[in-house]
């Protein structure tokens, strides 16, 4: 008898056994904290401001909407796209070091979607709750595979924060400068192994990544998001002259948002095989082969400004994002993740002590209208097909 063809295995269910958690990871969790809480402190000095310890420069503010379509397979109808319909999403578009640095910084690129409305059980720190955050990166893996190297990297990048006199131009012109504070943040695009840094294009035509695993549902899985829509496809890759330009990203994302929609897919690669397809290590490629992705729903935004001074006051300080705020059904999985629970949890108290103000999202697909500059998202003439 044959095996059958990779793409029809099934999912591995998760279990107990699954998750493995390193030797003496009790103490990386703390070491960590104890490095992580130095670098807030040198950030604050030097911005006079309690920013993100990651991702700390916004690009884009889009308001959008997740539509999960009726036609999705029953197997992979769970957590928050257990059932057709439509939820807000506010987005937001970022640079990953947790310093505000001019855009002719060559360093990696994130995204965090907030979904709102979305019911079930709610991780612990975030019962009560009706949202799930989703935080991902440009790159398909993780830098680092495990905490103990997070650890490593974060200690180098406290112990020199404070000692560059000019911290942003000599990140801007020393890739390796560039790969170490993204590896100590947790992200990183591949080309920062070579001497151009990351590419300076359009950061709405990427691709993002949870990067690391997390539940879904009953088995474990890795998610990406897309573009979609014919004119954010085009800007794939698409050149972006930033040089002498501080916001120049931002500049891109209100020119673009300005004229027509934007359309992302979601996308779940569900682990079939732990050998091939580890939890332990954050940094392994899952292989497409061993199960290709699906797409379970789309992120849709009609033309709107991409970016205000108002969206950024009221959530670049008050609106946390974090992996570990959102529904058990796709609770993070891994020693990275564990350990960088904490590392949240400190950044998000520290800006809370630095009177960061708290906001609350608006409601869901039915609840009343949320802050002023909330625009109203404009339905798709047809629902949107989950493809596969």
């Amino acid at each position: 008898m044959h095996p059958p063809p990779p793409n029809s295995t099934p999912p591995v269910r998760y279990a107990r056994g699954v998750e493995v958690p390193e030797k003496g990871e009790t103490e990386t969790r703390d070491a960590l904290v104890a490095s992580l809480h130095s670098i807030c402190e040198t950030t604050f000095k030097h911005a006079g401001h309690g920013v993100r310890s990651a991702h700390s420069k916004c690009h884009g503010r889009p308001r959008a909407e997740l539509v999960v379509a009726d036609d999705v397979a029953p197997t992979l109808a769970t957590g928050i796209f257990a059932k057709p319909g439509r939820w807000r999403v506010p987005m937001r578009l970022s640079t990953i070091p947790g310093h505000i640095l001019d855009d002719s910084a060559s360093t990696p690129r994130g995204l965090t979607l907030k979904v709102v409305g979305v019911g079930g059980e709610h991780l612990a720190g975030s019962h009560g709750a009706v949202t799930h955050d989703c935080v991902l990166a440009n790159s398909a893996l993780f830098p680092s595979p495990d905490a103990k190297t997070v650890l490593s990297s974060l200690k180098l990048l406290a112990a020199t924060t404070d000692k560059l006199p000019n911290f942003k131009n000599a990140l801007s012109a020393v890739p390796r400068g560039t790969e170490r504070v993204v590896v100590a943040f947790g992200g990183e695009s591949a080309t920062l192994n070579g001497p151009g840094g990351q590419p300076k294009t359009h950061i709405p035509g990427e691709t993002f990544f949870s990067q690391a695993p997390l539940l879904y549902g009953p088995s474990m899985a890795k998610l990406s998001v897309a573009p979609v829509s014919v004119e954010l496809a085009a800007l794939k890759n698409a050149p972006l002259h930033v040089n002498g330009k501080p916001n120049g990203l931002r500049d891109a994302v209100l020119d673009f948002f300005d004229h027509p929609g934007a359309a992302w897919a979601l996308r779940v690669q569900r682990c079939t095989d732990l050998e091939n397809m580890p939890i332990e290590d954050a940094s392994a490629c899952w292989p497409a082969d061993r199960r290709p992705c699906a797409s379970v729903a789309r992120t849709v935004a009609a033309p709107q400004p991409g970016w205000s001074k108002v969206r950024s006051a009221a959530t670049d300080d008050g609106m946390p994002f974090k992996p570990w705020h959102g529904v058990s059904a796709h609770r993070p999985i891994g020693s990275v993740r564990r350990v960088r629970k904490v590392a949240c949890d400190l950044s998000a108290r520290f800006r809370a002590h630095h009177k960061c103000p708290r906001v609350t999202a608006p409601a869901g697909p039915a609840g009343p209208p949320g802050p002023a500059d909330w625009p109203a998202c404009v339905p798709a003439k047809t629902p949107a097909k989950a493809s596969r």
